[in-house]
């Protein structure tokens, strides 16, 4: 069995191929069931939740372990921790463990760019990421390769390190200005495409802010009883799931407007998957609001690692 450390996965994987093996990936038959969240302390302080995410394809078989302890700031040390391991489909055999935390940076942000593809407009320039966590670069690299962007807003309660990120990724970025922003109403005013990766307990994102023709990505939270956006959003938005299953047992996006009578539970009806197979329509026109709500599927893990092993053993 091999071992793939981050470094080695950040060497083997490009957006334009990662986005096409999604989407080539989901087209194809595969077995996902539910993923298994467990919160070990949930009335404490900060959260620590362990989860286990399964998955087999026609070749693979997959199974991402993580825990997320974001009270280890305080110690000095990460709050995600993760492991993927992959198996032969045919022959049961032990193929890889690769780094999972590295892993999930860029099958995350690959997922929310795909979405992209099928849900917002394919002229839109802004971009606005609401965070400031490790994923926000790879989400910001991915969509670039979606869209014609032009411009990227990143925002944060942080302002130092809002801008701190803003100007290292102008240093990368060619063609595009990146900038942070303190008004998070006039940013997502001002933005085609909104992804929000935050760990915000209460609504950042608010229906009444959302210009016609936005597509919105909800990507950081997994928690039933908090949300990232409010209802109005949700009511006013045609609504995907990465995962049905998965969003109607852990998304409070979806639960919270729900449980208040706003929504019914087909307003979320199709998820990524149907996307890709051309199961129901994407984005209808240039003027409806588009919502994708991610909070993590085990086929995504699986095709990326796939990948991974693909191109070092190939």
């Amino acid at each position: 069995m091999h071992t793939i450390n981050g470094s080695t996965v950040e060497q083997s994987l490009t957006f334009p191929s990662l986005i096409s093996a999604l989407d080539q990936g989901l087209a194809a038959p595969f077995h996902m069931p539910q993923r298994q969240l467990f919160h070990l302390n949930k009335h404490a302080a900060y959260n620590q939740d362990f989860a286990l995410l399964p998955c087999w394809s026609e070749r693979l078989i997959a199974v991402k372990a993580f825990t997320y302890f974001p009270g280890n700031a305080e110690r000095g040390l990460g709050g995600l921790h993760s492991q993927v391991l992959l198996f032969d489909r045919r022959t049961g055999e032990s193929l890889a463990c690769i780094d999972g935390r590295c892993l999930t940076h860029w099958r995350t942000a690959a997922v929310s760019a795909l979405a992209s593809r099928y849900l917002s407009n394919p002229d839109s320039k802004t971009l606005l990421v609401l965070g400031t966590g490790n994923l926000v670069p790879y989400l910001v690299r991915a969509h670039c390769h979606i869209r014609p962007l032009d411009k990227v807003i990143i925002w944060g309660r942080n302002e130092q390190k809002s801008a701190r990120l803003a100007n290292l990724l102008n240093t990368e970025l060619e063609k595009v200005a990146v900038c942070s922003h303190l008004d998070i109403e006039q940013a997502a005013q001002d933005a085609d495409i909104i992804v929000s990766a935050t760990g915000s307990p209460l609504p950042l994102l608010f229906g009444n802010w959302i210009q016609p023709g936005t597509h919105v990505d909800l990507l950081g939270n997994h928690n039933p009883d908090q949300r990232e956006c409010d209802t109005a959003l949700i009511k006013r938005a045609r609504c995907f799931a990465d995962s049905l299953d998965n969003v109607r047992h852990e998304a409070g996006e979806y639960l919270l407007a729900l449980n208040e009578g706003a929504i019914e539970s087909t307003h979320f009806s199709s998820e990524l998957a149907d996307l890709v197979r051309g199961k129901c329509p994407g984005r209808t026109s240039l003027q409806e609001i588009t919502l994708f709500k991610s909070v993590g599927m085990a086929i995504a893990d699986l095709l990326t690692a796939g990948l991974v092993l693909e191109r070092q053993f190939k």
